[in-house]
């Protein structure tokens, strides 16, 4: 309960300084200057844009499911947000306790199509319900290289617990497993202990080096989840109206894109989780220069809190950016180009890397 509360006006502080963020990211990549007006720098732009979109009238349309129409947006946030309970945010504040924390949190954010094609059938517009049955076939096709990739890790750190897998990445890692011994690359056979090293070199992408190219999936996999460009087909302006909230206006439109907002950041911070060594330090200690402890605080101090709330942050608004870039610099795919990425090429290297990352696993023991 305590890391909902955290996350709710955490989330919205990072959607107002996020959409900023990326008008002020797109303009200088197209070379223009984005927001100049309101505030300095136009950075009181979002809290302008959340002030109208609060004032605007909430719009049914007649022939609507006056129901279904009003719920769907809800019920899209709470999913997502939901999302947001299991994720551990510190070295000693975790999210819920939950054994299966990687599958239930995978299960929860599935569901969000439900509400996705609750909006577009209720909206009784052949453009949004258009809009929604492209966004289920997109999320469900990528739903499955997702999860092969998060398969990957389980497979290497024998663990869905996202906390676990946390400290599995750093100096404290016997503080959950004890008299566990990480080696280099995670082999064993080198003979080379880095457990009180610490640092990027027990993170997951360096202790199983093929786990960098499994990130690359799950990013790309991640990028449609959230219909972001250049897999943003449910939108698809350019084709359609907008997409499934095509008839939302005012409030509940709001509370779609900050729902699409949440998801970007609920899989940026399961990407640092899972592959970036969560809210561990990048330094290793070296010598008498104990780095990975100075810059990452000892668990259960307040020290160790906000220095490890710092590198979780820092690095999952690394991903957000990158996110960002990509939208603005690669062009919208087709929808079989969209299609046949997911099925014919990400889903059997995801399997590959899977098969590989169970070698992988027996040649560490």
């Amino acid at each position: 309960m305590s890391t909902i509360i955290f996350f709710l006006p955490y989330l919205l502080i990072v959607v107002i300084f996020a959409v900023y963020g990326e008008r002020k990211i797109s303009a200088f990549i197209q070379d223009r200057l984005g927001p100049m007006e309101v505030g300095y720098y136009g950075i009181l732009q979002s809290i302008a844009d959340l002030l109208k979109l609060i004032q605007k009238e909430d719009i049914v349309p007649r022939a609507a499911d006056r129901k279904l129409f009003l719920i769907a947006p809800i019920l899209i946030f709470v999913i997502v947000f939901t999302g947001f309970s299991l994720l551990p945010v510190t070295s000693s504040w975790h999210g819920a306790t939950a054994e299966t924390g990687i599958f239930f949190l995978l299960a929860i954010v599935s569901l969000d199509v439900i509400g996705i094609i609750m909006a577009g059938w209720a909206s009784n517009n052949k453009y949004a319900l258009l809009g929604a049955v492209r966004s289920a076939a997109q999320i469900i096709a990528y739903e499955v290289p997702l999860t092969l990739s998060v398969l990957c890790v389980i497979v290497l750190t024998q663990t869905l617990d996202l906390q676990t897998i946390s400290y599995q990445q750093g100096i404290w890692i016997n503080q959950v497993e004890p008299d566990s011994v990480n080696y280099l690359f995670g082999l064993k056979s080198l003979g080379i202990d880095i457990t009180n090293v610490g640092g990027i070199l027990s993170w997951n992408v360096v202790r199983m080096p093929f786990l960098f190219l499994v990130w690359v999936i799950f990013f790309i996999a991640s990028l449609a989840e959230c219909n972001r460009a250049p897999f943003d087909l449910p939108e698809a302006e350019s084709e359609l109206v907008a997409g499934f909230q095509t008839e939302y206006s005012g409030f509940r439109w709001s509370i779609i894109m900050l729902a699409e907002y949440g998801m970007m950041l609920l899989v940026s911070i399961l990407g640092v989780i899972l592959f970036f060594g969560s809210w561990n330090s990048p330094f290793p200690n070296i010598g008498p220069f104990k780095l990975a402890e100075w810059t990452g605080g000892l668990p259960g101090e307040l020290s160790g809190d906000i220095l490890s709330a710092f590198w979780l942050i820092s690095k999952t608004a690394l991903m957000i950016f990158l996110q960002m870039w990509i939208r603005w610099t690669f062009p919208r795919v087709r929808i079989d180009q969209l299609m046949s990425l997911g099925w014919k090429y990400l889903t059997p290297f995801a399997l590959f890397f899977l098969l590989l990352c169970g070698v992988w696993r027996l040649l560490m023991i």
